[in-house]
């Protein structure tokens, strides 16, 4: 446990966070929206502060990057907690979780053991890197000395303050957008699509490598108005920014769905090549 950066003071020892696009007014003794910033007396704590859950080595085109030190490794760490609550969550073993589990490590031991492995870079990832901010930071700074790279692997959500506060040290981001459609952030995520689209404008501002990806899910986001709104908006930032189109599978609480169509990828496949250079499908064998 650390106390956290990204927070202000309010009256009477209550906390506003600030990492996240949710700013939670928490009170004392209670946790924001993704369990693991809590107010204790007046002072909003990082539970999950050194208490990595998960931790690998993985290919860099697993994150998915592509176009981003591709056949490298890279170093893949992340804690338990979320700030979106996502019906078809990959990770919601360790995202949805709500004990403060994970083994304590150090970011000086986080860097060292991506340096033995042969990795060249760093990914915060399997949960939201944005609510362990801080972090990511204390680990970041020592990877770039080490000449070591540091990607987020993100659903967007986070605010100006947290890509101020860290985006300097960040060199490469995979981003979800997940649908075009203000309805089904907040239906689906409990969230909203607005800040994801200004992180993503704000991110190639300030000249960091991105990649997006959209989970296609049957009846939900796999609509051709819709796939091509995602295409045109990526294509009118920069159309050399890859756009992974991911084939769903039922998971959590989207058990009842079917797997996404063949049909639907490659139209999503075909739309996105009208607008951008590189387009990828993923999930499918």
């Amino acid at each position: 446990m650390k106390e956290c950066v990204l927070y202000k003071k309010l009256p009477e020892k209550n906390v506003q966070c600030i990492a996240c696009n949710h700013r939670c007014v928490i009170s004392d003794g209670k946790r924001g929206i993704c369990g693991v910033r809590e107010n204790i007396d007046g002072k909003l704590q990082l539970l999950v502060y050194g208490l990595i859950i998960s931790e690998n080595v993985d290919p860099i085109e697993k994150k998915p990057l592509y176009r981003f030190l591709p056949k490298t490794r890279t170093y893949s760490i992340g804690t338990v907690g979320c700030n979106f609550k996502c019906d078809f969550c990959q990770n919601y073993e360790i995202s949805q979780l709500k004990k403060i589990i994970g083994n304590e490590t150090t970011p000086e031991e986080i860097v060292e053991r991506a340096i033995k492995t042969g990795c060249k870079s760093i990914s915060y990832t399997y949960n939201e890197p944005t609510i362990f901010a801080e972090f990511v930071k204390d680990t970041a700074v020592l990877a770039r000395k080490a000449g070591l790279k540091n990607i987020l692997v993100t659903n967007g959500y986070m605010t100006k303050e947290f890509m101020e506060f860290v985006g300097k040290y960040i060199d490469a981001m995979n981003i979800d957008l997940k649908s075009f459609d203000e309805n089904f952030y907040s239906k689906i995520c409990k969230a909203k699509l607005k800040p994801v689209l200004e992180t993503i404008k704000l991110a190639h501002k300030m000249k960091i490598h991105i990649e997006i990806t959209t989970l296609i899910i049957p009846n939900e986001n796999d609509s051709i108005g819709e796939l091509d709104e995602i295409a045109k908006f990526i294509s009118n930032i920069d159309k050399k920014i890859p756009w992974h189109i991911s084939r769903f599978f039922p998971m959590y609480n989207m058990n009842n769905k079917e797997k996404t169509s063949f049909y639907i990828l490659n139209e999503a496949e075909r739309i996105g090549k009208k607008y951008l250079n590189n387009v990828y499908l993923g999930n499918v064998w």
